[in-house]
């Protein structure tokens, strides 16, 4: 029992020394850090880390992949293996150095590691870098007629990650609705394909902008639409026109005829009227008149018998006056038409049969 108390006496400097060291160097990478954790830049652009120390240190390392790119004294001086990479104290003394690589490519992708030479370990940060590639809109202007569907189709390529892709009209967006997206994978970067379909109804700028998280401004093609107004459709118009004036047609044809009825029936009396005004007229232009200072006697003939005074007879001298026949006129004839001639020939035949013998004393 003793001599095991006197066995752990001599021995626990030696337990203890390695727990100590632990300690320390736990207590000092606590004063060590590495700013900021995560960073993600575009292609062409700079990215900056600081590192900030508490206590004395020698010299750093920084170490981009597995490449050491950059050796820096708590000086102030620095190795680098390319211009692109530099570091320099930020702070009072040599508590902050600030590494930066500029020109940043796709390769420099990775983690960022930086090392305290002494008891203070190291820090790693990760480094992300996107890519902006190229955008077009594949045929450029196009002309529709109105009414009718427009088709544009948006493509990108080189871009790390795949492109977010948008669209406007006249600078208002469009509908996601309208757009069909496709990311294809090229090597160790995306190309993308958009297509947007929308009605044409009047002249467009029809614009498409592609854009990743780190790209401040999207990078935007634009072409115009123009739209022409769709031709007239003749056979309907000459359909319509043939139909209203068909109906026009019919409508007046209709009023004519009306009217024309109406002005016959109107005319119809006047004719009758003049008819019998001739008729009254020639019979009186016919009537015998007296002669000298004889008398006239009738005499009348009867299915050809003839009655005369008897001194008529005996003074021997006689004259047969017998009534003309009458005729119409050019005119009468031409108004009254048939129905009118068959009346006269009526009347002709009448005066044949009845005639009148008149007597000059």
């Amino acid at each position: 029992m003793y001599t095991n108390m006197i066995v752990f006496w001599k021995t626990w400097p030696y337990l203890l020394s390695p727990c100590l060291l632990l300690c320390t160097t736990g207590a000092a990478q606590n004063q060590f850090q590495l700013e900021p954790a995560n960073v993600t830049r575009l292609q062409g652009s700079e990215a900056q880390f600081n590192a900030t120390v508490q206590g004395s240190w020698p010299f750093m390392t920084w170490e981009l992949g597995k490449y050491l790119v950059l050796t820096m004294m708590s000086t102030g001086n620095a190795t680098t293996s390319s211009p692109r990479y530099s570091a320099r104290l930020c702070g009072s003394g040599s508590s902050c150095v600030q590494f930066t690589i500029q020109n940043l490519t796709r390769q420099d992708s990775g983690t960022v590691k930086c090392t305290v030479q002494g008891d203070y370990g190291y820090k790693t940060s990760e480094l992300i870098v996107q890519e902006s590639g190229s955008v077009s809109i594949r045929g450029g202007s196009q002309t529709v007629k109105q009414d009718e569907q427009a088709e544009f189709q948006c493509e990108t390529s080189g871009w790390f990650p795949a492109a977010t892709i948008s669209w406007t009209l006249n600078g208002i967006a469009v509908n996601s609705s309208l757009v069909n997206t496709t990311d294809v994978p090229d090597g160790d970067s995306f190309n993308t394909t958009s297509v947007l379909k929308f009605q044409a109804i009047r002249n467009t700028t029809v614009t498409c902008l592609a854009s990743v998280p780190t790209l401040q401004n999207p990078i935007s093609s634009s072409v115009q639409l123009v739209v022409v107004p769709k031709p007239t459709d003749w056979t309907v118009l000459i359909a319509v026109v043939v139909s209203f004036s068909s109906f026009a047609l019919l409508v007046l044809l209709i009023i004519l005829i009306i009217f024309c009825y109406r002005r016959r029936k109107e005319k119809q009396p006047t004719y009758q009227a003049e008819m019998m005004r001739q008729r009254t007229q020639s019979q009186l232009s016919n009537r015998p008149t007296s002669q000298g200072q004889g008398q006239v006697n009738p005499v009348f003939s009867i299915d050809g018998q003839t009655s005369l005074p008897p001194s008529s007879r005996d003074s021997g001298i006689f004259q047969n006056n017998a009534y003309p026949f009458y005729e119409p006129s050019p005119s009468e004839s031409n108004l009254a038409g048939n129905g009118y001639n068959a009346a006269f020939n009526n009347l002709e035949l009448g005066f044949q049969k009845k005639h009148r013998h008149v007597t000059i004393v």
